[in-house]
């Protein structure tokens, strides 16, 4: 069964321009039709470390966690905080624990220093294989979610083939975003037949013909053909996570999410 989720990233992306707290995001998503959430490090705000708490907050709003977000200053692409990074990873994950089926999504490896590629590649793989045996441990699935922002080392197809070619299918899945694919000048609908063993669970957002976001709906993305594809992929867990990074949605996030749930119930029918 589809179940629809939203990412917190919306409100996010306004930096010091949000004033508002966590609960504020679980009210907004729930009162938008969502059944689940996708909450970053940044985001979690109070909650952070306090997972039965956080829990009963989304439980008061008919909320589940769909996945559970993180990142590093490091990029995942520092051979020398590889560490400390799995260290702050392994936290994560028992928070993320506490929540059965939810994924931990790491970030998409980012060149931060000079460096030859080859090496931050090596570097992004060893933290992704790394983490995904942390997740074996505590029962939690892993993912990687490639972006199409400054300075990612996961933009192109031949990114895509380099990094899941350095790292094990059994330990690390994906989270393929339809926004990024797009952005990055894929087939997307090949890319995901491809690696569809791969997915864990989607990120469904839009980008026009020049690769700027858009709403749902509104630019290039096949969404009824890509979500046929992911819903047939045989370790996709049920969860399209709805993530928007439009001026429009950026102008009203409430407003924002809210459009794009009843988009995709218009997509879906």
């Amino acid at each position: 069964m589809l179940q629809i989720g939203c990412q917190t990233y919306t409100w996010e992306m306004l930096g010091d321009r949000w004033k508002g707290g966590p609960d504020d995001l679980f009210d907004a998503i729930a009162a938008a039709g969502y059944s689940g959430i996708e909450i970053t490090d940044t985001m979690i705000g109070d909650y952070a470390g306090k997972p039965e708490a956080f829990g009963r907050a989304l439980a008061a709003r008919g909320l589940e966690l769909a996945a559970f977000a993180c990142a590093s200053g490091s990029g995942y692409t520092e051979p020398a905080r590889l560490e400390s990074d799995l260290a702050m990873i392994d936290r994560t994950l028992d928070f993320v624990a506490a929540f059965p089926g939810a994924v931990l999504s790491l970030g998409s490896a980012t060149v931060v220093s000079p460096g030859d590629l080859d090496g931050k590649f090596a570097a992004a793989a060893a933290l992704y294989n790394g983490a995904g045996e942390l997740g074996q441990k505590t029962g939690v699935p892993v993912a990687v979610h490639p972006s199409s922002h400054h300075n990612t080392l996961l933009f192109s197809r031949a990114d895509y083939d380099r990094l899941f070619g350095l790292t094990d299918p059994a330990l690390l899945g994906w989270v393929p975003d339809t926004g990024h694919i797009l952005r990055g000048g894929m087939d997307i609908l090949d890319t995901l037949s491809t690696y569809r063993d791969r997915i864990r669970y989607l990120h469904l957002k839009d980008v026009d013909a020049a690769g700027d976001w858009q709403m749902l709906g509104s630019g290039i993305c096949d969404t009824r053909a890509v979500v046929d594809i992911v819903a047939a992929s045989p370790n996709f867990n049920g969860w399209l996570v709805l993530e928007e990074e439009s001026d429009i949605a950026a102008a009203d996030p409430a407003k924002g999410v809210r459009t794009n749930r009843e988009t995709m119930r218009q997509l879906l029918a």
